[in-house]
């Protein structure tokens, strides 16, 4: 069975994350959304909140399962048997920063890094930019899967 986990903090799920699961799914067997949990950063968005808003944009994809963890990615591929760690790339200094973790993930276990290449039109979209839209009161429903924009409007 090929798993891979998909790890990220997702505050919040942006157009770019759906693009990369969407396209990531077809390549495995079963694909964790892995929501890391770091305890010395702020976010805008509660773990639960996070979590919800990946379940309800996935609810109908059953390759997909929605976790947290804490501690080593390396770690937690080893305690669900995941073999692949996916990425996406939005442009030359994403790569250049996830190079250095695949390197450095490769040297801790025998995971192998996949890294996917953003769809055009939706690289220029990062979860801090969404998170100063939505800070400053704009309209960032073009960048956020419809289960954000519901979810934050409450």
């Amino acid at each position: 069975m090929r798993r891979a986990i998909f790890p990220g903090s997702f505050d919040p799920l942006t157009l770019g994350h759906f693009d990369i699961i969407k396209r990531g799914v077809t390549l495995f067997d079963e694909l964790y959304i892995a929501i890391g949990i770091n305890a010395d950063k702020k976010y805008m968005f509660t773990l639960e909140e996070r979590k919800k808003f990946i379940e309800d944009a996935f609810a109908d994809e059953p390759k997909i399962k929605v976790v947290t963890y804490k501690g080593l990615t390396v770690d937690f591929c080893k305690s669900i048997d995941a073999d692949f760690i996916l990425r996406g790339l939005r442009n030359p200094a994403d790569f250049e920063f996830e190079k250095a973790i695949a390197h450095t993930n490769r040297k801790l276990s025998e995971i192998e890094t996949v890294f996917l290449l953003t769809s055009s039109g939706k690289s220029y979209i990062s979860s801090s930019i969404v998170r100063d839209v939505i800070r400053n009161g704009g309209d960032y429903t073009g960048l956020v899967p419809p289960t954000v924009v519901v979810s934050t409007s409450n």
